[in-house]
């Protein structure tokens, strides 16, 4: 996969976007930025990262074979990816907080970011946006934040973490359209923060309430066991996973 650099942009998301020229068939291209003016993280917040101690890039992969229907199977496998990774480099106490919120220590070290261009046939074309915090150390206002040097006192060189999540995301979703939807959503549960736990939630209305974390839909939403064998399940809209 070619890989461009560029020193300061305002997203990753958007600046990759523009190497679309429609059309299933063409090569994947990363963008890594040193400096990311207007990085966008779920919700509509923002991702704010220091310049040239952490990674911040997007891949523009083309999709032939992923339906709509199973979007979430693309963000369950980028987000293995990322932990295959991150284990390699020794990396403790790996877990997704859903959806895709990159932990290490119950500190939040990375964020993915997907946006899909759509058209009549289905999924042309993915965004794959990632935020790694890997070098920096130092999080105002931010308690819950850390990087790959603040959990492990080691320090990592950039290029070549960059390198290996590429490999490993580009594998993983060219292996992705002949895997079982299941085994892949099955991967992903047992690497979820608080999996079977109980846990704190608030929803959209501003509510707070208790639940059980028992997995995922292939849609993405969350299974909550909210009293005995009582379930539901929520989107990343109606609710938020508390620490």
């Amino acid at each position: 996969m070619r890989i461009i650099k560029v020193d300061a942009i305002d997203s990753t998301n958007s600046f990759v976007r523009k190497f679309y020229e429609g059309g299933k068939n063409f090569d994947p291209v990363c963008v890594r930025a040193i400096t990311q003016t207007a990085g966008r993280g779920q919700r509509g917040s923002d991702w704010v990262t220091k310049a040239g101690e952490n990674l911040t890039f997007s891949i523009l992969y083309p999709q032939t074979k992923l339906e709509i229907s199973k979007h979430f199977l693309l963000s369950a496998s980028v987000s293995m990816a990322v932990l295959e990774v991150l284990k390699s480099l020794e990396i403790a106490d790996l877990k997704v907080k859903w959806p895709n919120d990159i932990l290490s220590a119950k500190r939040k070290i990375g964020g993915i970011l997907i946006e899909n261009i759509v058209k009549t046939e289905g999924i042309v074309a993915s965004i794959i946006g990632i935020g790694l915090n890997v070098n920096q150390t130092e999080f105002n206002d931010l308690p819950q934040a850390g990087s790959l040097k603040s959990v492990s006192n080691k320090h990592f060189d950039l290029d070549e973490i960059l390198e290996k999540l590429v490999i490993q995301i580009e594998a993983n979703l060219e292996e992705l359209p002949y895997r079982v939807s299941g085994e892949v959503l099955a991967e992903y549960e047992q690497n979820m923060f608080r999996l079977n736990e109980v846990s704190s939630f608030a929803s959209a209305a501003g509510e707070h309430f208790n639940g059980i974390i028992r997995g995922v839909t292939a849609a993405g939403k969350l299974r909550l066991e909210i009293e005995d064998s009582v379930f539901k399940t929520y989107d990343l809209k109606e609710l938020k996973l508390l620490y």
